[in-house]
């Protein structure tokens, strides 16, 4: 028989234990803060920038919170690396102390708090998400935000909490589409356990239809549109599967997602999750979006803000068993947790985070981080292409054009090329491509992105202008892909007909 624990090593919610969780959000947010200016942007972040200068009630790869969001970050610090991602870094910050609310709420103590907080808060993925503005930073947090008003729901019974999970779906579709998949795990649920008696609910109802009220205006611009971010995700898909980018998705959950050394953690969560009949929605909230991705062949980090919940209940079922330990065992099973955790978040912030500008850490993390080598050389790109610029004839020059190819050289070129008085890039990729072919028209173009057989294809009298690389040799998409830059004519085709051709997705 397993002797009760000692009453004063129960581990008993307090509100006090909570501070420990707030400390840990700060210092991970001074991380990000103290290094997130060390490199530049990266190629996602550009389009971002780029679709938040025109603002609408969608965009092709992604509904419209989170340009909408940077928009606000221009406003308020400009062109700062560490402003434009402070969005980000609140973000992560929030999800961590969320994480040690749900903790609290299923009767979790300072341990239970610190230890789930602690867990997520040097996982990858929420590591990855604070040095980045990107959808996937927000839409994290909405699924942690929803597991929460999830376990306030079923622990009160209280059916108003269905208006703030219907809310937060709302802001999650106007975020990533995935939530839907999650969606489809919180409505499984439902059905699959004693919560379908709120089924009747008219607070249930409520909540769903306070959902699609949200993010109906993102509805009716894809109806307007023809859905085409339905072909954007298609075409995404098929390429995704066919790199073979999904391949890893069962070790993402432990190597991505998580923190390798609390998979005991969520594992435990997941099952007591399972086991209580109160919570087992959670659970459900959990497995089917799971199943949905693996049959669906999604990539690993879809699942990544699942895992907070999972390390919550976890954290308070380790707590209570780690308390019935004796004191030495006990110890020693705390030390080698922590320092388990803490080691590991170590190791893979010193791949993830720009903790160095020179030296071993930095060539480690360039070598190991392709999105850090993807922030390399955007400056010097634009101030390569202000040179082509410069070296043409007055005649070319007063009649100049900027062609791209893909979404960052585009966002490049209309962020950061305004300190050189560069014209706006054309572009047909994603939302740039709605927005048309520029008028006056061209008669001369830069053409970036492609190899001279597809330029000498789109384009007449095409010759080489320049090289596309940076000063660090880092060895990344822009420099190895489509390393030449070209001067050429107007396109072979007229206009109207070169535009459809010059459409794409990335």
């Amino acid at each position: 028989m397993i002797a009760e624990p000692k009453p004063e090593l129960v581990d008993r919610p307090s509100r006090a234990d909570t501070w420990a969780v707030f400390g840990i959000a700060a210092i991970v947010a001074i991380a990000h803060v103290l290094t997130n200016g060390r490199y530049g942007f990266h190629r996602d972040e550009l389009q971002v920038l780029s679709d938040a200068r025109h603002l609408d009630w969608g965009f092709v790869p992604y509904p419209p919170l989170t340009p909408f969001v940077e928009r606000i970050a221009l406003s308020l610090f400009g062109l700062s690396l560490v402003g434009l991602r402070l969005f980000s870094v609140i973000a992560q910050a929030i999800l961590v102390v969320v994480t040690g609310l749900m903790a609290r709420e299923l009767g979790g103590g300072r341990f239970a708090q610190v230890a789930a907080a602690l867990a997520v808060a040097l996982s990858t993925l929420p590591l990855f998400e604070g040095t980045e503005f990107q959808y996937t930073t927000f839409d994290n947090l909405w699924w942690v935000l929803i597991a929460y008003f999830v376990i306030r729901l079923l622990k009160s019974e209280n059916p108003r909490w269905w208006l703030a999970i219907g809310a937060t779906i709302g802001v999650g579709f106007l975020t990533k589409y995935t939530m839907g998949f999650y969606l489809a795990g919180i409505m499984g649920g439902v059905l699959l356990t004693r919560a379908r008696r709120y089924l009747g609910s008219g607070w249930f109802w409520g909540g769903m239809a306070l959902g699609f009220v949200i993010c109906l205006p993102n509805l009716v611009w894809q109806v307007r549109h023809g859905f085409i971010s339905l072909h954007f995700l298609q075409h995404i898909h098929a390429r995704d599967v066919g790199e073979g980018r999904a391949n890893r998705f069962w070790r993402d959950q432990f190597w991505i997602c998580t923190n390798l050394v609390a998979a005991p953690l969520w594992i435990a969560g997941l099952l007591g999750y399972l086991w209580d009949r109160r919570y087992r929605l959670l659970a459900w909230m959990y497995l089917i979006p799971l199943a949905l991705f693996v049959v669906g062949k999604g990539r690993g980090y879809y699942l990544g803000g699942a895992y907070p919940m999972l390390m919550a209940m976890g954290a308070v079922l380790g707590a209570r068993w780690v308390a019935s330990l004796s004191r030495f065992p006990r110890l020693a099973l705390e030390a080698v947790f922590f320092a388990g955790v803490v080691g590991w978040g170590l190791f893979m912030g010193a791949m993830i985070l720009p903790v160095a500008s020179s030296g071993k850490l930095m060539k480690f993390a360039l070598e190991n981080n392709g999105d850090l080598r993807e922030e390399i050389g955007w400056d010097e790109l634009v101030k390569t292409v202000a040179g082509i610029r410069d070296s043409l004839p007055p005649e070319e020059r007063d009649s100049v054009g900027i062609a791209v190819r893909n979404y960052g050289e585009q966002g490049a070129i209309e962020i950061l090329g305004a300190a050189y008085h560069l014209p706006p890039p054309i572009s047909g990729v994603n939302s740039s491509w709605l927005r048309g072919y520029p008028t006056p028209l061209p008669t001369t173009l830069i053409v970036m992105g492609q190899s001279r057989k597809e330029a000498d294809r789109l384009f007449t009298a095409c010759r080489w202008a320049g090289h596309n690389g940076n000063s660090l040799g880092v060895k990344n998409e822009e420099s190895e892909d489509h390393p030449d830059i070209f001067v050429c004519g107007p396109p072979r085709l007229p206009w109207p007909e070169f535009w459809k051709e010059y459409k794409g997705f990335g």
